[in-house]
């Protein structure tokens, strides 16, 4: 149960429509399952406005698909999964019919996304190709959360002008989730374009002196930029979430 569905629950206690027994029973439901290997938080969006998200790196195929079971069973109509493994997506095709995977980005989704109900538009921008599997990462979170994603995929510093081509999106976006490798330097350009929040993610795209990332991360972190922050590399999902949060505030 997410907080709109309590709301929803208390209007009908207050209205007649549901009687107080009812709702209490739905409120006693444990916030948790231990299930020996995992332990999946069903009171997340209750506390937190956004529902459990698996992490499948690491997690063997069976343990993805019966942590979902378990978080569909207990009302949760989406359910997130990242970093998947291609045997785990295979695993949820079989068994799940309402199951979408994405192999660029590493990305399952159980369920339909939920009705668009973000401020406004978050633009996702790569400084190139190379960086499009980050980018998705955090433009499907940001889509699962509600939010209306806008794509704007290699217009890096190398050619400038392919960024500025696209000055209506970034003078029109709530947030902006800045992806780039190699030196980072997308997030300060934007950084001093834009009017609204930046979230850069550094990637571990690049030769050997981007040290997988770390210079793209420093860059970042040293935007002289105002309005910029930064998730840590390759972190697509963290920017989503953290954008998806922005957009939501009243």
């Amino acid at each position: 149960m997410d907080k709109k569905e309590m709301e929803k629950l208390l209007q009908q206690v207050a209205s007649g429509e549901t009687k107080v027994d009812e709702a209490l029973l739905k409120l006693k439901e444990a916030p948790y399952e231990d299930m020996g290997f995992a332990k999946p938080d069903f009171h997340r969006g209750l506390r937190q406005g956004a529902a459990e998200v698996i992490y499948g790196a690491g997690k063997t195929p069976q343990q993805v698909l019966d942590i979902t079971n378990k978080l569909r069973e207990h009302g949760q109509k989406t359910v997130l999964i990242t970093r998947m493994k291609e045997e785990a997506a295979t695993l949820l095709k079989i068994n799940i019919e309402d199951f979408e995977y994405d192999p660029l980005s590493h990305i399952g989704i159980v369920g339909e996304l939920p009705e668009k109900d973000g401020k406004g538009k978050i633009v996702v921008a790569t400084g190139g190709t190379s960086d499009i599997p980050v980018a998705e990462e955090a433009a499907k979170t940001a889509e699962v959360y509600g939010n209306e994603v806008v794509r704007l995929y290699d217009v890096g510093v190398a050619g400038l002008h392919r960024l500025l081509g696209h000055m209506d999106e970034i003078m029109s976006a709530r947030v902006i989730i800045a992806i780039a490798g190699m030196e980072g330097a997308l997030a300060s350009v934007i950084g001093g374009l834009a009017d609204c929040p930046v979230i850069g993610v550094p990637t571990s795209v690049g030769y050997g002196a981007s040290f997988n990332g770390v210079s793209a991360l420093l860059s970042m972190l040293n935007s002289c930029a105002s309005g910029v922050s930064v998730v840590n590399i390759d972190n697509g999902f963290g920017a989503g979430y953290l954008a998806s949060m922005i957009n939501h505030i009243e």
